[in-house]
């Protein structure tokens, strides 16, 4: 009896280390498919800037939020819309299209890779997520806006599991 308690009291870390190891991997694919779909939409967003002139895109922006700030003119993220709408002109569409584009093709590659459990992905994806981490800081520090700090919070939290992803799958590797 006292075997059966002590293979029992054995077993139970280790199953709770697969249960944790299966929720971490799960967050990590839930995680990275999310800034698969962020990238992808961030491209198509760049190619679309690159075509449609600033005053369409104003135009577009202030129709579709019309009803939500004639319901509540204090909608935080209608506001900001407007807002960063507002700021974009001929001379900033370039810039704004190349980085979207190229921003979100970079992603797009690196969550693709990571899918494919390519192992050269991982660091590089690492790297790269904390380039465009400090970067948004960097605009932080300018803007002080909530959706970039959120932003930022979420890609250091992508970081962290890519690199307990990475742990986990050299560990397979080299068994």
């Amino acid at each position: 009896m006292r075997e059966i308690r002590a293979i029992n009291a054995t077993s139970v870390p280790t199953r709770t280390k697969k249960r944790r190891k299966t929720i971490m991997h799960e967050t990590f694919r839930a995680g990275i498919t999310l800034k698969g779909i962020d990238g992808i939409l961030e491209s198509v967003g760049g190619v679309l800037l690159w075509f449609v002139s600033p005053s369409s895109i104003r135009g577009v922006i202030g129709v579709l939020l019309q009803h939500e700030l004639s319901r509540d003119p204090h909608d935080f993220i209608a506001a900001h819309l407007l807002h960063a709408s507002q700021h974009l002109t001929d001379a900033s569409k370039p810039f704004a299209s190349a980085y979207l584009l190229t921003h979100g093709l970079v992603k797009a590659l690196l969550v693709t890779a990571l899918w494919f459990d390519k192992l050269w992905a991982y660091p590089l994806t690492m790297a790269v997520f904390a380039a465009f981490s400090v970067y948004q800081v960097y605009r932080f520090a300018h803007t002080h806006s909530l959706a970039l700090a959120l932003l930022t919070v979420f890609d250091v939290l992508i970081i962290y599991l890519t690199w307990e992803e990475y742990r986990e799958q050299k560990l397979i590797r080299h068994k």
